[in-house]
């Protein structure tokens, strides 16, 4: 299930893509099917190994063109061990809610972005956010939980501060919310109960089905009540030394 639009977020073959706290792997499987360098990024290990696993797997399956890369690695987003503009695209999907420096992430994913790459930032959408921590402080008062919320305006004005240039968002998973609010009214632990059952029932078939009627009802209702609210942005290319050099001088020229 991806929260990143890959019709919107365009990746080319051998794009180097940094999928920062990869957690499962969706993101970083579909772009390594992609064609692209793929680094799977996350501070779990476990789940690190695990997608390093899936990862071998697509490749002996040969899900993944040629010229594909995939690498699974632990790391610190705040201290991210790669050399500046080293990544064509990054990807952080359903992270940045979790870490008190959000800040200082934003800084460490521009410092790796080359000029003219692409980011795909994905959060909790602030309205269904907001009916779960309503619902269960069991929800977002765990170790390593929601810390916040974002309101779209709040983190778009947080990517424009880290330097970059949003060109677009939109909601995504609005057949999840309900489900997540069933699971806070029912017991974020407790899958027994009859409603979280159904509903998660309902929410495989869709996924593993695909059916016309499910599709066109979730994008109907992702304006209203989509779970994950997603903004792609741009780092902008600086002027070069030389071109602000002669900039200046001409400047100064005409004002003599």
């Amino acid at each position: 299930m991806l929260t990143v639009d890959f019709s919107r977020f365009p990746l080319a073959p051998g794009d180097r893509v940094l999928d920062l706290g990869c957690g499962a792997g969706r993101h970083a499987f579909e772009c390594y099917r992609r064609g692209a360098q793929v680094v799977a990024l996350d501070q779990n290990g476990e789940e690190i190994r695990e997608v390093a696993k899936w990862f071998a797997a697509m490749k002996e399956a040969g899900e993944a063109p040629d010229g594909a890369t995939a690498t699974a690695m632990e790391g610190d987003a705040l201290a991210l061990p790669f050399p500046d503009e080293s990544f064509d695209v990054v990807i952080i999907s359903e992270v940045m809610e979790h870490i008190p420096d959000d800040k200082g992430v934003l800084a460490e994913m521009v410092r790796v972005l080359k000029p003219g790459g692409r980011i795909a930032i994905t959060v909790p959408r602030y309205g269904p956010e907001k009916v779960c921590w309503a619902l269960s402080d069991e929800y977002h008062e765990v170790e390593g939980g929601h810390i916040r919320i974002y309101k779209a305006d709040e983190l778009l004005a947080k990517i424009r501060g880290a330097g970059l240039k949003p060109y677009g968002t939109h909601h995504a998973h609005a057949l999840h919310s309900p489900y997540w609010w069933l699971k806070c009214a029912f017991g974020v632990d407790n899958d027994k109960a009859l409603p979280v059952r159904a509903y998660h029932k309902l929410l495989v078939w869709d996924i593993m089905k695909k059916p016309l009627a499910t599709r066109v009802a979730e994008q109907a209702l992702n304006p209203l009540i989509g779970k994950s609210f997603v903004a792609y942005a741009t780092k902008p290319h600086l002027p070069r030394l030389s071109e602000t050099s002669e900039t200046s001088e001409t400047s100064e020229a005409a004002a003599k």
